[in-house]
């Protein structure tokens, strides 16, 4: 594992899966009837929020309390940051407390790698999420949950998606979800399409390592996982579709859609979800559908992004299985 989680497209092949497996042994430590491992007793970890975040932020929180970290939270709101406070002396501050991590999600991409870059601090930099740029443990959260779905979760363990193909649907543009799942999805090995009106797709999508369709329906058929993407209102400064309705006729995702899926593939969402615009409530609520499974995953992810960052390269399963016998 490298020193800091930036971006998918930083993982290869068996960093990811490694990251995969860890997170399979973390899964278990949230069976037992005291959800908590020693390992990063002693550390610090700070959650930098500079947006809006209700998953992730408590995701990752949870994630770090089970591995015993001492936790920091920091939001924007009512910090010195809405006084016009800059990245840089934010940075300077949290080091000067001596933190070990920062979590950190800003509206500007690119700030997650300038943080771990500039020499301003000297702890690990996990990327919660930067503009429309990346969200690396969102992606493998995603990967995590199609691998125990679609391949097993013993018989997956050390395996890859090779051969899987998977459907993106939706805003594409404003996507970071989008952006690092196609990135940590072709080095799995499988092969992803992308679905979006032409005006949701980002100039230059040809050369990512994806195929591009304007038709939901004719990839229906062929899809071992669906995933529907948010329209992102909040990042829109124009009219990308004429209307809401007819956004829903041609790329939302309904029961009758989904019954032309194959009956082992799965729909997925990252959330927040948006029923009756991207997807209905008969397909959220459907089995089929694993948006809380991926809410549950991604503590698992999280802690074996954490463990490996500042815990050390050990398999999990060594040092989970030794703190069980103690």
């Amino acid at each position: 594992m490298q020193r800091h989680l930036i971006s998918a497209a930083d993982l290869t092949r068996d960093d990811a899966v490694l990251i995969l497996d860890t997170a399979e042994e973390m899964a278990r430590v949230a069976d037992r009837p005291i959800k908590k491992l020693p390992t990063l007793r002693g550390r610090t970890v700070v959650n930098l929020f500079f947006e809006d975040s209700t998953r992730t932020r408590i995701s990752f929180e949870a994630a770090e309390k089970r591995l015993s970290a001492d936790v920091i939270n920091f939001t924007a709101k009512g910090s010195s940051v809405s006084k016009g406070e800059s990245l840089k002396d934010t940075a300077q501050t949290l080091e000067a407390m001596g933190v070990d991590a920062v979590v950190i999600r800003h509206g500007a991409s690119g700030a997650p790698y300038r943080l771990a870059t500039s020499g301003w601090i000297d702890a690990h930099v996990i990327n919660a999420g930067d503009g429309t740029h990346q969200h690396p443990t969102q992606a493998l959260l995603d990967a995590f949950t199609m691998r125990r779905r679609l391949v097993g979760r013993d018989a997956g363990l050390g395996k890859d998606l090779d051969g899987r193909r998977v459907t993106l649907v939706g805003d594409i543009l404003h996507s970071r979800v989008a952006r690092s799942n196609v990135d940590l999805l072709h080095t799995l090995g499988a092969e992803v399409t992308l679905v979006a009106p032409p005006t949701l797709l980002p100039v230059g999508v040809e050369t990512w390592p994806c195929d591009v369709s304007y038709d939901l329906d004719s990839t229906l058929t062929k899809s071992d996982a669906v995933m529907l993407l948010r329209v992102q209102r909040e990042r829109m400064n124009a009219a990308f579709f004429p209307t809401e309705r007819e956004y829903s006729r041609r790329y939302g995702l309904d029961g009758d859609r989904m019954a032309k899926m194959p009956d082992h593939a799965i729909v997925m969402h990252p959330g927040p979800m948006v029923r009756g615009m991207e997807i209905t409530a008969e397909v959220a609520d459907s089995d089929r559908c694993t948006a809380v499974e991926q809410v549950t995953n991604g503590v698992s992810i999280r802690m074996a992004v954490l463990y490996l960052l500042l815990g050390g390269n050990e398999p999990a399963v060594t040092h989970a299985r030794t703190t069980e016998e103690k």
